[in-house]
């Protein structure tokens, strides 16, 4: 294919998209479209959240669109104007309103009425994501503290990827006395008193916050939509593990799908090194960990670890 081919079927590609964006639109406001059993992918940042998201994407009994969403559900109620305090939006603002909101946008994307969404902020709401769609799956991926708060230490150090939202921030962030100037992946309530803080303290609070959050909402949700698996399992187990879950919420494994998953570690998403467990304990973070696991070890036995 030489490169004016590819440009016109490039270009053709857009057109299209956006004209079947235009007429499901259309299609929405004369007959709104609500959305049916929507999967939401939650767990810590750097847990394994895009793994699953990204192979349930793969999917074509479900839409997706294919990236974090993040910035949607932050417009549908804005952090300044909720003083910048944390990503969780609480259950009190799911409203009829926001349930149209929510199905006119993924429908009009994707052109299917279930759904399979992830961001990093979004396990901070599940309370509101299960009031405003009661129906919903939730997968919950959990990974052992060291390899997590590694990843984000790591992840922290790609600001331009993961603090990309908090530009507007008011407060002056001197973390690691000044090493880490923005603040990245998601704000929970008391992150302003670690502002100055050591960057594994930030991110033990990243861990445990998230978790904790996480296993309150759990209380809420029927057995049979709340799916739960470790990261450690997962990848021990790629093609068995994301059977069940695709099976638990309902959506079809066929040969395709297996295959898929049988490989899917082939080309990983969005990792810092090889994908192994525990390998926080032979890299660069190692003191930095230890000096913390303590403060987060009655969250991680809550997690089974």
């Amino acid at each position: 294919m030489n490169e004016l081919t590819a440009k016109v079927i490039k270009t053709l590609s857009f057109y299209t998209k956006k004209a079947l964006i235009n007429y499901r639109a259309l299609h929405y406001f004369i007959k709104p479209v609500a959305l049916i059993k929507p999967i939401f992918v939650v767990g810590c940042s750097r847990a394994g959240t895009t793994l699953i998201y990204k192979t349930f994407s793969q999917s074509p009994h479900l839409g997706s669109l294919h990236k974090e969403t993040h910035d949607f559900w932050a417009q549908l109620h804005p952090l300044a104007e909720r003083l910048w305090n944390s990503h969780a939006i609480e259950s009190a603002f799911a409203c009829s309103s926001d349930r149209s909101k929510v199905s006119q946008y993924f429908y009009t994307q994707t052109g299917q009425a279930r759904i399979v969404d992830k961001n990093n902020q979004n396990g901070l709401s599940i309370p509101y994501l299960y009031r405003l769609f009661p129906d919903a799956h939730f997968i919950f991926i959990k990974r052992n503290a060291g390899d997590n708060i590694d990843s984000l230490i790591h992840g922290w150090g790609k600001s331009s990827e993961f603090a990309t939202w908090s530009k507007d921030l008011t407060e002056t962030i001197q973390i690691d006395q000044g090493k880490y100037q923005q603040w990245c992946f998601f704000l929970a309530e008391g992150w302003r008193q670690l502002i100055q803080g050591s960057i594994e303290q930030v991110c033990a609070f990243q861990y445990r916050t998230m978790n904790e959050a996480i296993l309150n909402a759990k209380t809420l949700i029927p057995t049979h939509q709340w799916h739960e698996i470790a990261y450690e399992a997962l990848i021990n187990h790629p093609a068995l593990e994301f059977e069940k879950l695709f099976q638990a919420c309902n959506v079809p494994f066929d040969d395709a799908m297996k295959n898929h998953c049988l490989a899917v570690l082939d080309t990983p998403y969005n990792t810092f090194s090889e994908i192994r467990v525990d390998k926080w304990k032979d890299g660069d973070n190692q003191k930095k960990i230890n000096n913390i696991l303590s403060s987060v070890a009655d969250i991680s036995h809550q997690l089974g670890y």
